[in-house]
């Protein structure tokens, strides 16, 4: 039987990079034009990202997933070596006030973003070879959970907490469609809040963050000043927007609106119209990537694909309640569509895994 690839995923995911890589240049040009003199500098580095990102997506579809489950304590083992060498002065580059990356020329490589694609491999290979993790929790859930809070661990000396809640909701999202105990998850959750509490505490910038989320008003021009400029540049954009490149806010005011705020252009330019197509888009992403994983018979397929859909679609939305004042600023992409080399790659590389895991599925469906 000729394997079929999943078109609605396939096709969702190229136009959400497209646009993207055309609201990088609406959002970045006059910001690009004063910096580097050249209002195309961000375009052209999101577009050649997107060119490999295509290509590796394209070939890993055609690999079979299987050899993932073979290789993943070798990749997880290679991410935790590369978040310990991120972290030595020299080595790892500082960029918005985190060592989070590989400098490399103009470039950057951010380890995290693949330790939360090797983690989930880890996990899903964990989950399906037995059901000793539902059982018993010091067997099963414990040993994946001491792994998880390292890489954690790693990820917050950084610091970065919005990589590390997605990480480590993404697993926990795992373990509780496995089956685990939900007395358990309601544990770790007053775990969680008292852990979260605890890092609020010892970094007053975050505590900045709360406060402004609560209340930017009170600090207009400090920390309110992004949640408030993100909500100007939302507000007027209406209906039908204000039309391709004629945003506002981008001119100075929503401090580097390519990155994390991106959402925030889309809406000034395209409006509430534009807003839910974005929306319908990873919307449709979410369906295929469930479909998928009901479909398919494999265990470890069906929990890699889970796992990888639930990441993606858990960070855009974090990114979209952030935009929106719904929760503190935390720094985290909106995937596909945020400038940023390594969020596009590992989710277009993500997409390639689930699109070749489709071809089981469709298997199953004709069969």
């Amino acid at each position: 039987m000729k394997n079929k690839i999943d078109y609605p995923l396939l096709i969702s995911t190229i136009i959400l990079g497209i646009f993207g890589i055309i609201m990088i240049y609406s959002a970045s040009s006059i910001w690009s034009e004063y910096k580097f003199n050249d209002s195309f500098h961000y375009l052209k580095y999101q577009a050649t990202f997107f060119i490999i990102g295509f290509i590796m997506m394209t070939i890993i579809s055609k690999i079979d997933y299987k050899i993932y489950y073979k290789h993943a304590t070798k990749l997880l083992l290679i991410c935790i070596i590369l978040l310990i060498l991120v972290l030595i002065p020299g080595i790892g580059s500082i960029r918005n006030g985190s060592r989070s990356w590989f400098g490399i020329g103009p470039l950057g490589i951010q380890p995290s973003e693949y330790a939360k694609l090797a983690m989930i491999i880890f996990t899903s290979k964990y989950l399906s070879r037995s059901n000793k993790f539902i059982k018993s929790y010091k067997e099963g859930v414990f040993p994946i959970l001491t792994i998880l809070f390292f890489l954690f661990f790693l990820i917050m000396l950084q610091p970065d907490l919005g990589t590390g809640l997605i990480l480590v909701v993404s697993i926990i999202a795992l373990l509780f469609i496995s089956g685990v105990n939900i007395k358990f998850f309601l544990g770790l959750g007053l775990l969680g809040v008292l852990g979260i509490t605890i890092l609020i505490i010892i970094a007053p910038y975050r505590m900045d963050r709360i406060t402004s989320f609560l209340d930017p008003w009170s600090d207009a021009l400090g920390t309110g000043f992004q949640i408030i400029q993100s909500l100007y540049a939302i507000g007027p954009g209406g209906l039908l927007g204000t039309g391709f490149l004629n945003s506002i806010q981008k001119h100075f005011y929503l401090p580097e609106p390519q990155t994390d705020f991106i959402f925030s252009i889309i809406a000034e330019e395209f409006g509430v119209v534009g807003a839910f197509i974005v929306v319908g888009l990873f919307a449709t992403i979410l369906y295929r990537g469930i479909k998928i994983a009901l479909n398919v018979q494999d265990s470890f397929a069906k929990y890699l694909c889970i796992g990888m859909t639930f990441q993606i679609i858990f960070q855009a939305i974090m990114n979209l309640m952030v935009v929106i004042g719904m929760i503190p600023v935390t720094g985290v992409t909106l995937p596909f569509l945020s400038y940023g080399g390594s969020s596009l790659l590992i989710s277009m590389i993500s997409i390639g895994i689930i699109l070749n895991i489709s071809k089981s599925s469709y298997k199953r469906e004709k069969s």
